[in-house]
């Protein structure tokens, strides 16, 4: 299945020091079936268990081709890495539904997400996970190493010590996420949550995480929610209750270019925009000059926030009535 690709990359090897993204967005646990015996012979890669439409990520920068003829592995891609090494992504979504209809086929966008022949980066969202081929029933992914474009290798150690993003994006391109979460600690111009589900534009949904502390900046203009305004303002930060039973609040951040660094939700890497709660309103806490993220919400609560800013900024400057709601 594997021996007409593997192996016919153009570009030159580059040696590979840094881990790989892992495959999967989400904390998925792994489990080292590498060579567990097979009705054709050895297993080649890694399954991780994964529920349906989990996206699926560029283990490091590359160029992708399809590959949609394989009866056994369904719809697949491989990945040829800049480092030389080649990975393959198998049984990829062929339902058009949420349900196991097998009707789409291996197509864009309900299987893959680049385009064949695409160039991406590491992180990049290109393709869905499912249960094509003889994993029908039994959404995972399974993923194999190449180095070299040769044979085989265990994945597991790739798998082990690979980066777990907290959402996907093409490195340089601009970008906006929605982070739903309980804050934690606030002051000195920090928000810290701790995030329990993200939403990325363009193209994502909203997706549940496994619970991770994110420490945001918050950004010159912002709309911030009034219950947690002043602790924002504070020249310290300072621990909240942050219990899982208060009301959680979503952060929108800045539009911005994407780098690696926010990608992984790394300190201050990710600047706010607007921070509301459910049931409340978003007051400005400084002079309004961010531009409001392009967020295209089709969820509503983004041209909702969109609106109670617009209005908030004007309070603000003396200019209500001067202009409609819906015009920012």
């Amino acid at each position: 299945m594997a021996a007409g690709l593997v192996g016919s990359a153009t570009s030159a090897a580059t040696p590979r020091s840094a881990p790989i993204v892992f495959p999967l967005l989400g904390d998925f646990p792994i489990d080292d079936n590498y060579g567990d015996a097979r009705a054709n012979g050895s297993h080649a890669g890694i399954d991780t268990m994964a529920p349906r439409r989990t996206p699926v990520l560029a283990a490091e920068d590359g160029r992708i081709k399809w590959w949609t003829t394989s009866a056994r592995a369904g719809c697949m891609l491989y990945l040829y890495g800049r480092s030389g090494t080649t990975y393959l992504y198998i049984h990829l979504n062929n339902d058009r539904t949420l349900g196991n209809d097998n009707q789409a086929g291996c197509v864009a966008e309900l299987t893959y997400s680049v385009a064949d022949g695409a160039n991406v980066t590491a992180g990049q969202q290109i393709a869905l996970n499912g249960d094509s081929g003889d994993a029908d029933g039994n959404p995972h992914l399974h993923f194999e190493v190449h180095p070299g474009g040769g044979g085989d290798v265990n994945p597991f150690p790739y798998l082990r010590d690979a980066e777990r993003l907290l959402f996907p994006g093409r490195i340089g391109a601009r970008f906006t996420i929605g982070l739903r979460g309980v804050p934690i600690a606030a002051g000195g111009g920090t928000l810290t949550l701790r995030a329990s589900a993200v939403r990325w534009w363009p193209g994502g949904r909203w997706t549940a995480i496994a619970a991770r502390e994110v420490e945001l900046a918050i950004g010159k203009g912002a709309a911030v929610d009034a219950t947690i305004a002043k602790a924002l303002e504070s020249p310290t930060q300072r621990a909240l209750q942050g219990r899982s039973a208060e009301p959680q609040v979503t952060a929108f951040t800045v539009p911005a270019p994407l780098t690696a660094e926010a990608m992984r939700g790394l300190p201050s890497a990710l600047v706010v925009g607007r921070l509301t709660r459910p049931g409340g309103g978003a007051t400005v806490v400084a002079s309004p000059t961010t531009p409001l993220p392009e967020l295209g919400d089709t969820d509503g609560p983004g041209r909702r926030a969109s609106i109670e800013l617009h209005r908030a900024r004007s309070r603000l400057l003396g200019v209500v009535g001067r202009g409609t709601a819906g015009s920012d």
